[in-house]
């Protein structure tokens, strides 16, 4: 019966047109033809079943016969597999197809960390020359230091995150001109949506009402299942207070020294050694990020100070934690998640004064960022300039970025040419 309803799943694929919803693009590039398992990894609702259905689509484009491609959904109440059922996947598509090589198929297979053994299996297939394999997880039991560790260096893994203002615009139907005076101020209207929004693709055309609930939920999911269940963290009151805590210091230093001494004075009983715990698990569902200062050395620079992000803005002001009322977290938030969705090695700059983030490629420093809301202030402009070009100076660049909500300009100041652009522009650049 097992069988027979795989086959069903299977065929139904086949036979159903891929949901539109889901086939609006992601800027995020995966190849298929590695040679090694695709695993795409990120926090809940981020998109990683879009993801797949547009590598799908791309794949169908190109002309590959759609019963070659086995896609399978293992959150699907009706399949219930156990670990040595895996193997009746794979028997009942060849029943269905007998003159398909398995070698000449694709396979994706959503959320399969639900199936104890997962990895076991997909090893066993790659090994036996299955190579077009492409799999995602949930946080929960699915992380990518664990997949790594899991496929054995069979698998390339790749981040997903919540949508660039470029894939906002063109899930809202619109297609900058970032020449055009109309098209610009159209642009700049939905930015301010996104900076308090925030990119969660499933409720960037919900009410406000219903956008938050909806984010209140995604919150206690990663609370419930990715933290409690996943880390078995038993002290929730204690984990709630943590969480409020290091969400609402978004974009500053973060010190887990004050916040145990914060929880033990409010009454609290917990290690520091499990606040610790609680904030490497926080990073590793994707719900907080961490940026370490820049130092030579790698034990300084695990050891010193760290900056906190969270995953989106529109979680942060679901959460009531005033996010939305200091536009300089918001802007810096967002500059945050773009230089991690482009990939870069990131770091913060703090001597005598501070940059905001620096780029690192390999042993080198490629550049210095600056982010500030607006440059008309002098103090304001003294400051962010002086962080700016000290951090250029000490890394020997002749560039620097000031990234700001509207103001554009150049400036050669003793042999650093420094830009000022607006968000927008950085954004679709």
């Amino acid at each position: 019966m097992k069988k027979e309803l795989l086959k069903q799943i299977i065929r139904d694929f086949h036979v159903t047109p891929l949901p539109a919803l889901k086939l609006k693009r992601r800027t995020l590039q995966v190849p298929v033809d590695t040679g090694k398992i695709i695993t795409l990894v990120g926090v809940r609702r981020s998109g990683k079943t879009s993801n797949l259905f547009n590598l799908i689509e791309d794949l169908l484009n190109k002309s590959v016969p759609v019963n070659t491609v086995l896609y399978v959904n293992f959150e699907d109440e009706r399949l219930n597999l156990k670990t040595e059922e895996l193997d009746l996947l794979m028997r009942s598509y060849q029943e269905l197809y007998p003159d398909i090589q398995l070698e000449e198929c694709y396979f994706f297979f959503d959320e399969i960390q639900n199936i104890d053994g997962w990895d076991t299996f997909v090893r066993r297939i790659y090994d036996k020359g299955m190579k077009n394999i492409f799999i995602t997880g949930s946080n929960a039991r699915f992380l990518s230091r664990e997949i790594a560790t899991a496929l054995r260096g069979r698998t390339i893994c790749y981040e997903v995150f919540p949508l660039s203002f470029h894939e906002y615009l063109n899930f809202k139907g619109i297609v900058p001109d970032v020449n055009s005076t109309k098209s610009i101020a159209h642009i700049n209207h939905h930015l301010v949506d996104y900076l308090k929004n925030g990119g969660f693709p499933e409720v960037i055309d919900y009410d406000a009402p219903l956008r938050n609930r909806v984010l209140q939920e995604y919150f206690n999911v990663m609370i419930y299942r990715d933290l409690l269940e996943r880390y078995e963290i038993k002290n929730l009151p204690a984990l709630k207070f943590f969480l409020k805590r290091i969400l609402s210091s978004a974009t500053k230093l973060i010190s887990v020294n004050n916040i145990y001494n914060e929880l033990k004075s409010s009454g609290f009983k917990i290690g520091k050694s499990q606040l610790y715990e609680n904030l490497d698990a926080c990073v590793n569902i994707y719900l907080a990020q961490i940026l370490r200062k820049h130092t030579k050395s790698p034990v300084d620079r695990e050891l010193g100070d760290k900056k906190i992000y969270a995953i989106d803005n529109g979680l942060l002001n679901s959460l009531d934690y005033k996010f939305s009322d200091d536009t300089g977290k918001a802007l810096e938030q967002v500059v945050f998640l773009e230089l991690r969705r482009r990939e870069q090695e990131i770091y913060f700059y703090k001597d005598k004064s501070e940059c905001d983030f620096i780029i690192r490629h390999g042993i080198e420093i490629t550049k210095a960022i600056q982010v500030s809301v607006a440059m008309s202030d002098e103090k304001t402009r003294k400051r962010e300039i002086r962080g700016l070009t000290d951090c250029c100076n000490e890394f020997g660049l002749q560039k620097g970025l000031i990234i700001t909500r509207d103001s554009s300009e150049e400036l050669d100041l003793n042999g650093i040419k420094i830009s000022i652009v607006p968000l927008f522009r950085w954004l679709l650049s």
